[in-house]
């Protein structure tokens, strides 16, 4: 699955940024610890925005391609901020064949984002993501650590309510 650049503008403060160049000094003499880097910067952040992947291509003196391709091919890097509550519908077969992809489809619709957008005010995102352990309750999602089962596209709108309120 393709991951998506925000368009939410970025909004680093000047102290994450301290943090992040402190993070690239200490590791800019050894290229092999970029991945670190960028894990740390995803912790300060909370996802890779262009602007972040730019600090540390220049600051670890390798190209900005490699910074994108690692964050792009590895799942545990995020190129666009969480929400407030971070909505994550299961495509695993289990879900999927029981109709995850209509209730991913309806919460689309409703919060007017696509799976891995963040809404503007920054209170929901959505993800899809593979078996979260819990086939039973087929179709699955998760509101942060809360799950949902056995749901149908009808239950959506009253499950978001609950968030937006």
């Amino acid at each position: 699955m393709l991951k998506k650049i925000s368009k939410i503008p970025f909004k680093g403060t000047p102290e994450q940024e301290a943090q992040l160049r402190a993070v690239i000094d200490e590791c800019k003499d050894d290229k092999s610890l970029l991945m670190h880097v960028m894990q740390e910067a995803q912790a300060i952040y909370g996802y890779l925005p262009f602007e972040v992947q730019t600090m540390i291509a220049d600051g670890m003196d390798v190209p900005l391609e490699k910074v994108y391709g690692v964050s792009t091919f590895y799942a545990q890097f995020a190129l666009s901020p969480k929400g407030k509550y971070n909505v994550s519908v299961c495509l695993g077969t289990a879900c999927y064949v029981k109709g995850s992809q209509s209730v991913l489809d309806k919460i689309c619709e409703v919060l007017g984002i696509e799976a891995g957008e963040c809404t503007e005010d920054g209170v929901f995102s959505i993800e899809a993501c593979r078996c979260i352990g819990a086939c039973g309750l087929a179709p699955v999602m998760t509101v942060n650590d809360e799950v949902y089962g056995k749901l149908t596209a009808d239950d959506v709108p009253g499950i978001l309510a609950k968030y937006q309120a």
